[in-house]
């Protein structure tokens, strides 16, 4: 799935940001009421993968280029930053048996509601990326930042074997930032203009059915 946006696509439409406000509070806060359980479940496994905190604060780029920490169920060793890029790769050694279990499962991003609840995500958005990527946005790709970023959205659900596409590269990060992070823009772009609570609630539904009905292969 691919998509050619041109500037004057991108339109926000100001009289919905009140709505999708709304719409990500209550939907969070329901979310967070009901996966409580599993909340807890993630935070016992993330605290016994190995020594370290049970959340990984994650530095993001979100509405209006605002730098902002992403909550997530640490899933590597403490101090992975330090062994590596920010770039995750395919059998990443930095990442525990527990770590690649959480991953799996999407476990690790249940605290992004935490984000969603403080107004810096959405439920559904652009797929908040680190500062040292967004160096390399283009002015019309830069667009995807007139907007919060979410949870899930089209570009999370397309790349979810990520790090399969990246199996097998020699230079990773070159391969991401040419030809992954500019197809993944590109679809964010066309949801950045044409987004509306309908559209919200239809990438809700489908990333309750992808999660639940179509998982991922265990590795």
């Amino acid at each position: 799935m691919s998509y050619t946006v041109d500037t004057q696509d991108v339109i926000i439409a100001p009289k919905s940001a009140w709505m999708k406000r709304i719409f990500d509070v209550v939907f969070a806060m329901l979310a967070f009421l009901l996966l409580s359980p599993l909340f807890l479940l993630g935070s016992l496994l993330a605290k016994l993968q190995s020594k370290g905190p049970v959340f990984y604060k994650s530095k993001r780029v979100g509405k209006d280029e605002v730098i902002f920490a992403m909550y997530k169920f640490r899933t590597m060793v403490v101090n992975a930053d330090t062994l590596g890029g920010s770039l995750t790769t395919y059998q990443d050694a930095r990442i525990t048996p527990i770590g690649r279990f959480l991953r799996w499962t999407k476990l690790d991003e249940l605290p992004n509601l935490i984000n969603v609840i403080k107004g810096e995500m959405s439920l559904i958005g652009p797929r908040p990326e680190a500062p040292d990527y967004v160096e390399y946005y283009t002015e019309i790709q830069k667009q995807v930042l007139l907007v919060k970023p979410g949870i899930t959205g089209p570009s999370q659900l397309a790349n979810r074997d990520e790090e399969e596409k990246l199996k097998g590269q020699q230079d990773a990060e070159d391969y991401y930032i040419t030809e992954l992070m500019p197809k993944k823009l590109a679809l964010d772009l066309h949801y950045v203009a044409t987004q509306s609570i309908a559209t919200d609630i239809r990438w809700l539904l489908k990333t309750f059915w992808v999660v639940i009905f179509a998982p991922r292969r265990f590795k």
